[in-house]
C-alpha cells in the first residue's frame, strides 16, 4: 500500500485479520498516507459498490476459504470495466507433503473440514483452516466469472526441500475485467 499511496492511488485494505489491519494502519500513520481499512470476510458479499475499483491485489488468501468462485464473482462485480485482478494462489503441492517436505502425506483436495485426520494433526485453532484448490477452481473460475487471463507466473517456496528441487508451489495470475 505505501507504494500505491506514494503514486497517488486511493488505497483500501480489506482483511479479516485485525492484526493485519493494525499493521496496515501503523505503516500508513508512520509513512503519512491515507488508507481506508475495512475488516470483513471474503466469503460474504463484499462491502463495496459495483464498479468501485481499478485494481484488486489479492495475495495468497484463497487457501483460507472453501469456495473461491464467490471471490471471483465479487471481484468481477466491484472492478470497473478494464479493471485488473492480480492474485497469488497456492497450487496444492504444499498440502500433500509432510512438514519435512520429504514424504507424500495427504491426498488432494486438502480440506480439514472433511478430513478428521487433518483435524487431529493440525488443530484448527493453531493452524487456521486452509484448503487446497484446483487449477479449475482458481484459473477457470476467473474465466467463468468473466475475467480474461492476461498472464501467469509460477514460484517456489522461499526455502525447504521443494524449493531446493525448484518445484513450483504458487501461481500468480493477472486478469482483466472484460
Amino acid at each position: 500500500m505505501p507504494i500505491f499511496a506514494a503514486l497517488g492511488a486511493d488505497c483500501t485494505v480489506f482483511d479479516y485479520s485485525q492484526k493485519q489491519l493494525d499493521a496496515e494502519e501503523l505503516v500508513a500513520k508512520r509513512e503519512g498516507y491515507d488508507i481506508e481499512i475495512i475488516r470483513g470476510y471474503m466469503t460474504k458479499p463484499l462491502p463495496f459498490a459495483d464498479d468501485s475499483f481499478d485494481l484488486i491485489i489479492q495475495p495468497v488468501a484463497n487457501c483460507y476459504i472453501e469456495d473461491v468462485q464467490h471471490v471471483w464473482k465479487e471481484s468481477q462485480r466491484i472492478l470497473k470495466k478494464g479493471g485488473r485482478l492480480l492474485v497469488g494462489m497456492d497450487n496444492g503441492i504444499n498440502y500433500i507433503f509432510d512438514k519435512t517436505e520429504t514424504k507424500l502425506y495427504h491426498a488432494l483436495p486438502y480440506n480439514p473440514l472433511k478430513d478428521d485426520k487433518i483435524k487431529e494433526e493440525f488443530p484448527l485453532e493453531e493452524e487456521g483452516v486452509q484448503f487446497s484448490h484446483t487449477l479449475d477452481e482458481q484459473l477457470r473460475g476467473q474465466i467463468q466469472a468473466g475475467f480474461q487471463i492476461v498472464d501467469l507466473y509460477e514460484d517456489t517456496n522461499s526455502e525447504g526441500k521443494l524449493h531446493d528441487f525448484n518445484i513450483p508451489t504458487f501461481w500468480a495470475s493477472y486478469s482483466v475485467k472484460k
